[in-house]
């Protein structure tokens, strides 16, 4: 038996990108598909929509209508769009949700824990297996290295993105304040500028860029005052995160309600 799939966002990026991606996956189906309110790709076929043969299931604006046979929910989306989803799902047989959307305020993250008390949640800011071994890699470091090195998160995305800075960046930064046994909140330092834009010790900085179509560019810079060490990952293309989502599909369909990672996913 197949695992039936429901798509938010299917005619974007990463909704087209999934939809390839099941493609070539025997033991996974695509049963819906949805868009937001008045897009031009309600009523498109899914398949059609990503440039390949049609699927025979139609793009819904609705996601109870979507989601009406799937196992799973995949959504990489808006804040508002995935919390909107999340209420609405619980209509419907929809067992496990994988949650790419990033930008989350602290509010909305509450309503997430409160959906994985009926949901198995698996949710990251990057499906990336190469994020994801890079996140275990950057704890490692600031476990070893003293405070006495400083350090610095820079990523870049297409102009399109609309939070900042990325949820990805700020895994890498949460992944290094629990690394050093310290509260991300108390030591992310998201803007520097003007005359009293020292550095202060023990921060860990964030700088951002947006530009052209850019997929996604990461890198975390440890400097002492003698050497300089970096760890980066470079997207190429969105078939990363589709495929790391789809094995986390494949978890999310045998495990009970609850909050996950990718590291549960991978065993890492």
């Amino acid at each position: 038996m197949s695992i039936q799939l429901a798509i938010a966002g299917a005619a974007g990026r990463m909704g087209r990108a999934l939809i390839t991606a099941v493609g070539s996956e025997a033991d996974l189906e695509i049963v819906g598909g949805s868009e937001r309110p008045g897009s031009p790709a309600l009523g498109a076929d899914l398949g059609v929509l990503a440039g390949r043969d049609a699927l025979g299931v139609a793009c819904k604006e609705s996601p109870v209508e979507a989601a009406q046979t799937a196992q799973v929910w995949i959504d990489f989306t808006t804040p508002a769009a995935s919390l909107s989803a999340l209420s609405a799902l619980q209509n419907t047989g929809v067992k496990a949700i994988v949650l790419g959307t990033t930008g989350f305020e602290p509010a909305q993250e509450a309503l997430i824990a409160e959906a994985a008390q009926r949901f198995c949640i698996v949710r990251s800011g990057n499906f990336s297996l190469g994020i994801n071994l890079l996140l275990g890699l950057v704890k490692q470091a600031a476990e070893r290295l003293g405070p006495d090195w400083d350090i610095e998160i820079f990523e870049a995305h297409h102009r399109r993105k609309v939070d900042a800075p990325s949820g990805t960046a700020l895994m890498l930064g949460q992944a290094a304040a629990i690394g050093r046994g310290v509260s991300h909140t108390e030591v992310a330092a998201y803007d520097r500028h003007g005359v009293t834009a020292a550095r202060k010790a023990g921060e860990i900085g964030y700088a951002v860029a947006r530009g052209g179509g850019i997929i996604g560019e990461h890198e975390v810079m440890f400097a002492s005052e003698d050497e300089v060490i970096r760890f980066s990952h470079s997207a190429l293309n969105r078939a990363i995160f589709a495929k790391g989502a789809l094995a986390a599909a494949r978890w999310a369909a045998g495990h009970g309600p609850g909050l996950y990672a990718m590291s549960d996913v991978l065993g890492l």
